[in-house]
């Protein structure tokens, strides 16, 4: 059985949000895992399981009012605290992530297709994650990191033919 969660009025917490990748992949949001932001204040309880937040002015179109679910006590792990200001959080309380290179390519083979896949590197402002992402969907979002690999590629087969 689970604990009942309670906080106290002017503690400190930090407020979940949740990355996306930006790509849909089989029709599911592309999430990674949460994050937090803040610490943010509390301002006042809302009956058993719901407290009001103090945030800040560039989160002025989030609804102040939170389940306990979305908050996590500032106890003080700075790898998990993102900084609210250049991120662009949404009023869904949700951030895009920003995808910076391709890392690995594969092909699996299902039955009689072939998928490629690329293995891409997401970041934010500190924390940087992998995830394997089908190629299409990619160059369809994200074509500005395959650009650069197809001139390495050319520029590999002119010094091929060169020899």
């Amino acid at each position: 059985m689970r604990r009942a969660l309670e906080f106290e009025v002017d503690d400190w917490m930090y407020l979940k949000v949740s990355p996306m990748k930006g790509v849909l992949r089989f029709a599911k949001k592309g999430k990674l895992s949460p994050r937090y932001i803040g610490p943010y204040s509390i301002a006042k309880r809302i009956g058993n399981v719901a407290y009001e937040l103090e945030l800040p002015q560039e989160l002025a179109a989030i609804h102040l009012v939170f389940h306990v679910s979305m908050l996590k006590k500032c106890i003080g792990d700075p790898s998990l605290i993102i900084p609210t200001e250049n991120i662009g959080i949404k009023d869904s309380l949700s951030y895009e992530e920003i995808s910076v290179q391709i890392l690995n390519r594969q092909v699996c083979k299902l039955r009689p297709n072939e998928v490629a896949s690329v293995k891409v590197f997401w970041r934010n402002q500190f924390v940087g994650k992998t995830t394997w992402e089908a190629q299409e969907d990619m160059k369809k979002k994200y074509l500005h990191l395959f650009e650069s690999e197809e001139s390495v590629d050319q520029s590999t087969n002119s010094l091929l033919s060169d020899l």
